[in-house]
């Protein structure tokens, strides 16, 4: 199954879902007509019960035909942005810096830095040197804490695209400052679909190719057998002691970084998932 959201805006009444190559208008949907929040029907019971719903009633609805390369964020309104940092060695050769040994790095970002796809960077006066990074994202279904490693798929919904920016200069000057770093207006993307879990197997997931491009070359790409904390490690790791709540992403980490500059164009492209596509100025 996979969602997006017809419109540019992530409070309306716009979550589209897809059947069999077809996109339906989730709010047409016996049921449904109230929904707002793609994060309100991720748990496992929720898709279930999606699922019978769009078989028994879903040929009597007219498809919809949503513009991916301009949709909002998958994220719902207010909804929290982990990140693991260094994940891949390509990216800790990038920036000269050794991989923590007890860990992944980790950053907590406000959701207020969000834009929809198509929409521009803006880079900020405060730094001198933004860079982007396409990242594989994992969208938490329910609520949930202290999960086992091998446990880590009964939690999440599924899996989506990010596009992360970062003030480089500011965390080569200061490691500690990676959530202001990342915090800026528009240094985050997460979108446009968000698949889920149940159409990857785990094989399947592992090859998945993530990759950063600028002006159309590809600057870096890996899969996810190229991290060094798996995904289940970054599940348990996130809940550790922390509830993380429905709809929470945690956005694993990339292959490398790419700087930009006004008149870019930078793209997140993660195979059979979908692609980002910004404009920098």
């Amino acid at each position: 199954m996979k969602f997006t959201r017809s419109g540019r805006d992530a409070d309306g009444r716009d979550i589209a879902v897809a059947h069999h190559d077809r996109w339906l208008p989730l709010t047409g949907l016996p049921g449904y007509e109230d929904v707002t929040r793609i994060s309100d029907i991720t748990g496992e019971r929720g898709l279930r019960g999606l699922a019978e719903t769009i078989e028994r009633r879903g040929e009597d609805l007219t498809p919809v035909d949503p513009d991916l390369s301009a949709a909002a964020t998958v994220l719902d309104h207010g909804t929290d942005i982990w990140g693991a940092g260094l994940n891949y060695r390509r990216h800790s050769d990038d920036l000269d810096s050794e991989q923590p040994a007890s860990g992944p790095g980790s950053y907590l970002r406000p959701a207020n830095c969000l834009i929809g796809n198509g929409g521009h960077i803006e880079l900020p006066t405060q730094s001198k040197r933004v860079t982007a990074e396409a990242e594989l994202g994992l969208i938490i279904g329910t609520a949930c804490k202290n999960v086992a490693r091998d446990d880590w798929r009964s939690v999440v919904a599924g899996v989506t695209a990010v596009l992360d920016m970062t003030a480089e200069d500011v965390i080569r000057e200061n490691p500690r400052y990676i959530p202001w770093a990342k915090g800026f207006d528009t240094f985050c993307s997460v979108g446009p679909v968000l698949v889920t879990l149940d159409e990857f197997g785990d094989d399947a997931l592992r090859s998945l190719r993530i990759a950063t491009v600028r002006n159309g070359e590809t600057v870096a790409s890996a899969t996810p057998a190229d991290m060094k904390y798996d995904l289940g490690y970054l599940v348990e790791y996130f809940t550790a002691g922390r509830t993380l709540r429905p709809g929470t992403v945690i956005c694993t980490g990339t292959p490398g970084a790419t700087v930009i500059s006004p008149g870019d164009t930078v793209q997140a492209v993660v195979e059979h998932v979908g692609t980002l596509t910004h404009p920098v100025r």
